[in-house]
């Protein structure tokens, strides 16, 4: 059997890793449009904020796809799919045949439609490639602007605050993390960034990147100028679905799948980025990990499914860590949310019940208990009888079984 990978990211590189456990005997090629091997995407952060070395982004030596008999193509997208005779054509002409396909090539950042977002100095950063030019043009430009307050974009001003330099963020929401915190958590996460030096406007719309042929500085559709001399645009990014559109497979907001990672073309897998489940693209590590496994499991016809992910982030900013799991900001319902805060230590817990069980949790300021509640959420466990004391920093998750 012949297995082709689109993608080496983290799903076309977990699925090659488990379908080489899997069986010793099958063949693995992953055509890749990236020139690097495979690193996990958090380690660009590192990288860019000068506590990673380029040789420490990589997650495996380079020469393990060798030892793992995995063919790896760099550089070298696929750019069509033949269906009717199993192959796939890659860039140059080259036709690679297949028994199953694995669609696995990602997402790309979004840039919203901003006048000046083509000057030199505007960027994104998905790839190690894009790190190394931000960090080439850093070198004489130092007063950044970073559009977007997600777990992206605050990740990045911090990583070039760590470098010297001057960062504002821009977010259009009136809170950061507004996906993954409730407004008291934001507020409190607010005080924490802004204490590092970071600047931050929120509620704010960018019309126009000024500036010449190079970033001169922002203009707001509702406040003040500012000047700055780069931008990194941090606004989200768009599953990847052209091959399988072309192809005539189900897509909507990213590529249809059932739950056995199968789209509508037999012999056609996808998992990762631009994976569409029940309804859901995910776009985080963990369910990118659970659909690539999957899916291997899946291509040698030994049926695993995939139920979904709960969806799940820590990220640590401004030396304070931020845990969101499930549902964060309920809608009128049956749900009961608890909280407990303490400002001056920077801590702030949150958990949502539903109908008894719990069904989201924010835990800021404090690593203790941050992975037994993400557990205990993820399996919506009842918690009516403790609802009082889970908070408690000394709180035993062991009697939620």
């Amino acid at each position: 059997m012949k297995v082709v990978i689109v993608g080496n990211g983290l799903a076309g590189t977990m699925a090659a890793k488990t379908l080489r456990e899997l069986d010793s005997g099958v063949g693995i090629e992953i055509f890749a449009e990236e020139s690097q091997h495979y690193y996990p995407r958090p380690n660009l952060i590192e990288f860019l904020a000068g506590n990673l070395s380029r040789e420490r982004v990589f997650a495996f030596p380079e020469n393990w796809t060798v030892r793992q008999k995995i063919g790896l193509h760099l550089g070298t997208p696929v750019r069509k799919i033949l269906p009717e005779s199993g192959e796939v054509v890659v860039e140059g002409g080259t036709r690679e045949r297949y028994d199953a396909l694995l669609l696995a090539d990602g997402s790309t950042s979004f840039v919203p439609p901003i006048k000046g977002a083509e000057k030199k100095g505007v960027f994104t950063l998905k790839t190690l490639d894009d790190a190394l030019t931000i960090l080439d043009f850093l070198a004489a430009h130092h007063g950044v602007a970073v559009l977007g307050g997600g777990l992206l974009g605050l990740e990045v001003a911090r990583a070039l605050r760590t470098r010297g330099a001057a960062v504002e963020v821009v977010e259009f929401f009136d809170r950061l993390l507004p996906r993954q915190l409730d407004p008291e958590g934001a507020s409190l996460l607010r005080r924490q960034i802004e204490q590092t030096g970071i600047k931050l406007r929120l509620g704010m719309m960018t019309e126009e990147i000024t500036g010449g042929e190079e970033v001169g500085g922002l203009r707001f559709k509702n406040g003040d100028p500012t000047s700055c001399d780069m931008v990194i645009i941090a606004a989200g990014v768009r599953p990847n679905t052209a091959l399988a559109k072309e192809v005539g497979l189900g897509t909507d907001r990213g590529v249809l799948v059932d739950d056995l990672l199968r789209t509508s073309r037999a012999g056609i897998f996808a998992a990762g980025d631009n994976t569409q489940h029940r309804g859901r693209v995910y776009g985080i590590i963990p369910a990118s990990f659970e659909q690539a496994r999957a899916a291997a499991y899946n291509m040698l016809g030994q049926e695993k499914p995939y139920e979904g992910t709960t969806p799940f982030n820590t990220l640590k900013v401004a030396g304070i860590y931020v845990t969101s799991i499930g549902i964060v900001n309920p809608e009128a319902g049956a749900t009961e949310e608890l909280r407990i805060a303490r400002p001056e230590a920077g801590i702030y817990k949150k958990v949502v019940l539903q109908n008894g069980r719990l069904a989201g949790a924010i835990w800021m300021g404090t690593k203790k208990g941050a992975t037994e509640i993400s557990r205990a959420v993820g399996r919506n466990v009842p918690a009516e009888a403790w609802k009082h004391a889970l908070l408690e920093d000394d709180f035993d998750f062991a009697v939620l079984g």
